[in-house]
């Protein structure tokens, strides 16, 4: 059995202003071919299948036709997606009974039922192989946030949150064994930051009580043949295990990501062991680039854009450019300066990134666009400027805490 595990698609993304949709169903277009070159039993998405909880009509649309293509070129397909922290869980469970009249398993948060216990068996998909035999089960556990755990009853010495997590994997576990025979393989799913992973910057919020609670590779039990994550952006392995992997983003969500080899993982599976994980690059159908490749003063700068030549390329598939600058103040026409540089050539400015090198680090963080820094950096500079120094742990883990209900109320509206 040949499995295809992809996250972080977020759909309906926009950069800087700049619409992904091209970049998206060219990603989306490809997939579909590898799923047919690789003869891929099973497609595996592990969370934020949408950029935002409230996408625009075009990113459901274009989630619909790519299910639409699956059901008609590869019905004997497996399809399983669970809801990351971006999606909201109600928008996606909404369609999950005519979803799965095509086999289509969309889940997009946990149920309890009226005394409060877990509701498993949605969670449990069965996979089949070409003989139409279930050769595998999967456990696909949605982004979970603090108000689907149970803690009451938890150790005060513990960290509450990892434990409820690990609670909850365990009682899916315990019933995905109690349905499995043991040729059949057990594969996990989760959106979620793992200890000892690499965060990308600016494109991927806090999770599950801010990243200082991350879930140790522990939580996932013994029997677990393969684990597919998401939510992180840079594909990697969890903890030296080969079995346990984010695959990473399909299209860089933010400029700092421009490097990364983004890519799927496809997972061969011989009764309940892995065979071989082969990981294959998505092409990048649009350049991001740094115009100068280091900070540099505006007029070596504005000198570097007007050399600059690119090929002419339609509006949706031109290069991102950002353009680092080197400033000891703040400059009056800065933009309009940088776009007259660049005249009518086939690229598209994303963003003007400033640097300060004799300011503070304050100073320097007021000098940017609120969109490029994080809320825990505006909320730490709000309080030195009101009370001369640094938040204490007590007080940036009470601010963590109203961020995560601000975004799991915007995720249920």
């Amino acid at each position: 059995m040949k499995i295809l595990h992809t996250s972080d698609w977020h759909l309906g993304h926009q950069l800087h202003g700049y619409s992904r949709d091209t970049e998206h169903q060219l990603f989306l277009d490809w997939l579909v071919e590898i799923l047919i070159d690789e003869e891929i039993d099973a497609l595996l998405v592990a969370g934020d299948i949408f950029d935002t909880a409230n996408p625009p009509a075009t990113a459901w649309q274009m989630l619909y036709r790519f299910l639409a293509t699956l059901s008609k070129q590869l019905p004997h397909l497996n399809v399983v997606m669970i809801g990351g922290n971006h999606d909201s869980p109600s928008k996606l469970d909404a369609p999950h009974e005519l979803l799965r009249a095509f086999d289509l398993h969309l889940v997009g948060g946990i149920r309890r039922n009226v005394d409060g216990m877990l509701e498993t068996e949605r969670m449990l998909v069965p996979l089949t192989d070409k003989k139409g035999q279930t050769a595998a089960w999967v456990m696909a556990v949605p982004f979970l946030r603090s108000s689907d755990l149970r803690t009451e009853n938890l150790s005060e010495d513990d960290d509450r949150l990892v434990k409820g997590v690990e609670q909850l994997y365990t009682q899916v576990t315990a019933a995905a064994l109690s349905k499995r025979s043991s040729d059949q393989a057990l594969i996990a799913m989760g959106h979620a930051y793992m200890a000892a992973s690499q965060l990308s910057e600016m494109s991927e919020r806090r999770v599950l009580g801010g990243n200082q609670h991350a879930l140790p590779v522990t939580i996932f039990d013994e029997s677990i043949s393969y684990v597919a994550l998401g939510h992180l952006h840079l594909a990697q392995r969890v903890g030296g295990k080969e079995h346990v992997r984010y695959s990473g983003s399909p299209i860089p969500l933010s400029m700092s990501e421009k490097h990364y080899k983004h890519q799927v993982a496809i997972v061969t599976l011989t009764d309940a062991k892995i065979e071989s994980i082969e990981t294959k690059c998505v092409p990048r159908a649009v350049d991001m680039l740094s115009i100068p490749a280091q900070p540099q003063p505006l007029d070596k700068v504005l000198e570097a854009l007007e050399a600059a030549e690119f090929e002419e390329k339609s509006l949706s598939l031109q290069p991102l450019l950002e353009v680092p600058v080197l400033l000891d103040k703040p400059q009056a026409m800065l933009r309009e300066k940088v776009l007259a540089a660049m005249g009518e050539k086939a690229v598209r400015l994303a963003k003007i990134t400033p640097h300060y090198p004799e300011k503070s680090s304050s100073s320097s963080l007021m000098q940017q666009q609120l969109s490029e820094v994080s809320p825990q950096d505006v909320f730490s500079l709000s309080w030195q400027q009101r009370y001369d120094g640094e938040p204490d742990e007590e007080m940036r883990e009470a601010f963590e805490q109203l961020l995560i209900q601000v975004e799991e109320q915007e995720a249920e509206q």
